[in-house]
């Protein structure tokens, strides 16, 4: 042991120095405080990042709420339409006008709309495409039925009943505008939710006539932009 951490008086009195267990320790820490402060850096740096994409997404989704209410304000009322500007929904909520109940063929009048909607639609988000994942045509419905049926069978047959319809939809738009069938064929889909997504009314009860709706809604890719960058870090 004197040999290893004492200083041995032949080893002194040739110059040779040996070290001590708190010179031995007070080297350790500073190795692992640089550790410490490379691993605070590293980190630092890849939150930066992420919040910068955080940035980023967040102003792209006003960006684009922006110009679709810009485009589309005035035709709302009439089409029976909102947008919601935290998801970009563009949902349209009258069910008299898409569907007769129960169907899946779209009516004449949400055929009018389409056709007005649709080619201005793909143009207010063409300038976005490079930060959307997709577009998504999804079919909501209320949660009834028929009085005979179980909760299960009205949540499957509403489910078959949206996903349905959302195919009616992506049907009729798919060569509706012939320069864009080739984008909408890779970035739009056509996804059915049955009675997953309800509306509530303000006493907390469904409102089954919202509830029944068509949405086309943007997603943005900033949760892929965030995975390319832990992936490119690890």
């Amino acid at each position: 042991m004197e040999q290893i951490f004492g200083q041995r008086k032949e080893a002194s009195e040739n110059g040779e120095h040996w070290l001590t267990i708190s010179d031995l320790m007070a080297g350790l820490m500073m190795v692992f405080l640089f550790i410490a402060i490379v691993f605070m850096l590293h980190t630092q740096k890849e939150n930066e990042k992420i919040k910068s994409v955080a940035v980023a997404y967040q102003e792209n989704q006003v960006a684009i709420y922006d110009a679709l209410m810009d485009e589309f304000r005035d035709d709302l009322p009439e089409w029976g339409a909102e947008i919601h500007q935290e998801t970009l929904a563009f949902n349209f909520e009258s069910p008299e006008v898409l569907f007769d109940n129960g169907k899946i063929t779209l009516k004449p009048g949400f055929k009018t709309i389409l056709n007005d909607f649709f080619p201005r639609y793909l143009a207010v988000l063409k300038p976005y495409r490079s930060s959307l994942d997709e577009v998504r045509i999804e079919g909501h419905t209320s949660s009834n039925w028929n009085a005979n049926s179980t909760e299960k069978e009205a949540y499957f047959r509403n489910m078959s009943l949206s996903q349905g319809r959302t195919r009616s939809v992506l049907y009729y738009l798919y060569g509706l505008v012939p320069d864009e069938t080739s984008w909408i064929k890779r970035n739009i889909a056509a996804v059915g939710f049955s009675s997953s997504r309800i509306v509530l009314n303000d006493n907390g009860q469904e409102d089954a006539e919202r509830s029944r709706r068509v949405s086309f809604r943007a997603i943005t890719n900033a949760d892929i932009q965030i995975k390319r960058i832990l992936e490119a870090e690890s």
